[in-house]
């Protein structure tokens, strides 16, 4: 998703794709699960310096982007992070900033905080033993004197257990709402849960009559549909981007080990039926990569299209991303299935994304409904 024409664009990727390589290797991923970390807040301070946390926020606001499409910029560093699964919580962050700067009013200090990596906060959206439904809650918020009462809980929160905020989406007076809530505050409870990856951790969070002021809300009653959509679409393709830069990494390592790997004095990738298979996975890597670009392209002009954009790329590429690593897995052999190997870091990552935010089957069902309401009547 790189721009050869913009150099600015250019300029930005090598930039990131350095820092990664230096300070977000698979050796340093190893190193931070080794050490039952998830990532460093020093390490996400020097990406903040590189501008990744600033791309979605306006200049008014003190951000800006290299290329003036801080969506597709976004997208850029999400690629380039999936190339070594690097930790730190650029998905979270970026979604709280999306919304954030929808109705920026009264959250300038916080939106200050995230662009320069002293803050970090995450969307409460899920619930326990429930699906992803970011315009229901059970968690409810309560008007009171002085602002509003937080109650209940939210789960599957990434980077929950060192994030600074959480923005909780709670129903209040029969509407759907947000609120940025301290996790220091009195009543909140945090509890690490770990998942199937090496490096993301996600959180449990109790509110237990958590009292916020009034400038906790984020926009109005009416608003708030709208930027949970807005949140919703970066989310989406953020993970179809990073599940990009995995393939891509992923396919380079697969064909190299085909090509230096031999068989009865002949180089694996020789074989007819091992080049059949991997001409299926170019063609269903540039699949995944058109289709990511197409959702990246309508967010970033906020299209009419974007809402079903953002699912028909997230049903593809997470439905044919696992599948295709699973073919390289086998690709290896025997060695594809040891810890030492790196193909279980991306498989792992992978298998987490498929999940979060709706799974393939959810997003196939969205872009069925938005489809037919698309349909003009004979």
């Amino acid at each position: 998703m790189t721009d050869a024409v913009n150099p600015e664009r250019l300029l930005f990727a090598s930039t990131t794709q350095t820092f990664l390589e230096k300070q977000g290797s698979l050796t340093h991923v190893r190193g931070l699960h080794a050490s039952g970390v998830s990532f460093q807040r020093e390490w996400w301070q020097r990406a903040a310096e590189l501008g990744w946390t600033s791309l979605l926020v306006p200049e008014e606001l003190g951000g800006g982007s290299v290329s003036g499409d801080g969506v597709a910029d976004l997208a850029l560093v999400a690629e380039q992070i999936g190339h070594t699964v690097a930790p730190g919580p650029l998905h979270p962050v970026s979604v709280v900033l999306a919304g954030l700067v929808e109705a920026p009013k009264e959250h300038e200090e916080s939106i200050e905080g995230l662009i320069s990596g002293e803050l970090i906060a995450s969307w409460a959206v899920y619930e326990p033993r429930r699906p992803f439904a970011a315009l229901t809650a059970e968690t409810t918020a309560t008007r009171t004197n002085s602002g509003y009462r937080i109650d209940g809980v939210k789960d599957r929160v990434e980077a929950g257990a060192d994030c600074d905020a959480v923005l909780v989406v709670a129903a209040c007076d029969g509407a759907i709402r947000q609120f940025l809530v301290p996790t220091d505050a009195a009543g909140v409870t945090v509890t690490v849960q770990n998942s199937v990856d090496m490096v993301k951790r996600y959180a449990r969070v109790h509110f237990d009559g958590v009292q916020v002021a009034e400038s906790a809300a984020v926009g109005t009653a009416e608003q708030t549909s709208a930027i949970i959509e807005r949140q919703r679409q970066i989310a989406l393709i953020l993970q179809c981007a990073e599940i990009v830069g995995i393939l891509d990494a992923v396919l380079a390592m697969t064909n190299q080990w085909l090509t230096d790997r031999h068989s009865f004095g002949r180089p694996l990738a020789s074989y007819q039926a091992l080049k059949h298979r991997a001409a299926d996975m170019k063609l269903w890597f540039e699949a995944c990569r058109g289709t990511t670009a197409g959702a990246v392209a309508a967010v970033a002009q906020r299209s009419p299209d974007a809402e079903k954009l953002v699912s028909v790329a997230k049903a593809y590429v997470a439905e044919r991303a696992p599948m295709m690593l699973q073919d390289c897995v086998q690709l290896h052999g025997g060695i594809g299935v040891t810890w030492e190997h790196d193909l279980h870091l991306y498989l792992r990552r992978v298998a987490l994304y498929r999940a979060v935010f709706g799974s393939p089957e959810d997003h196939h069902r969205v872009v069925y409904q938005l489809s037919r309401k698309a349909e003009v009547p004979a």
